[in-house]
């Protein structure tokens, strides 16, 4: 697929909120790259190539344990960008990236982000903008994590999941989502027939569709309108 030609018809949400002159010098220099599914963008201690910018799917920031176990630290859809790291001035990623529901980026070469980072300075502000957002993403993550119960944190990413991949019917697995919840997938098998015989979704062979999402707020806690609020002001352009 082409590069979008306006930052209006950008699906980012980062890139869409740029001056025109400013989104036309990245222009060039972007390429559409499909994510599918398990797509690992990028791997922890090793040298990151590209910064990516989510037209639809979610990218999974993830800590891999000794044992090769892992939880989800962070999620990146088509609001921001990937990764956060390279705003801090590091070459290599400091945790593994995977695309947890299939979509499409656009990507810099890291080279040309840092040179257009020095150039742009409204693309400058609204990535760090991001990177604000992205950290109380991940402050709230771990509270939500301390503090309210599974079935609540499923709704929250459930909600999530859907937001990112910008459709009601999207692909996941239960053995994925026990590893972003941090808990064993039998546990993720009972909440799922919960929710399915409470009308609030159904699920497949690793195929959700969501039927109720008002119930699955109301389920939900409150950490996922606060990190959602958190994107949209730091993402707004300012008036005047």
């Amino acid at each position: 697929m082409p590069v979008p030609v306006t930052a209006a018809e950008c699906a980012n949400t980062l890139l869409s909120r740029l001056p025109e002159e400013e989104y036309q010098m990245l222009r060039p220099h972007l390429d559409y790259f499909p994510t599918p599914l398990k797509t690992v963008l990028f791997e922890r201690g090793k040298e990151m190539r590209y910064a990516y910018f989510p037209l639809s799917g979610a990218h999974s920031v993830l800590a891999v344990m000794e044992d090769g176990a892992t939880v989800e630290v962070g999620t990146v859809g088509y609001e921001g960008m990937s990764t956060v790291d390279l705003l801090t001035g590091s070459t290599h990623a400091t945790e593994t990236t995977i695309c947890q529901i299939p979509g499409a980026s656009l990507r810099l070469t890291v080279e040309k982000f840092h040179e257009l980072l020095g150039r742009a300075k409204e693309f400058r502000r609204l990535c760090f903008r991001f990177l604000q957002a992205y950290l109380k993403q991940v402050s709230q993550s771990v509270a939500c994590n301390r503090l309210h119960s599974t079935e609540e944190r499923f709704a929250r990413w459930i909600l999530v999941s859907q937001d990112r991949a910008r459709s009601a019917t999207f692909q996941l697995t239960q053995e994925f989502l026990a590893d972003m919840l941090g808990v064993h997938r039998p546990r993720i098998s009972l909440i799922a027939r919960n929710f399915q015989q409470a009308g609030l979704l159904t699920y497949n062979r690793g195929v959700l569709t969501i039927l109720d999402r008002t119930g699955i707020e109301e389920a939900s806690c409150e950490c996922y309108a606060a990190v959602k609020q958190q994107f949209e002001n730091a993402l707004r352009v300012p008036e005047g």
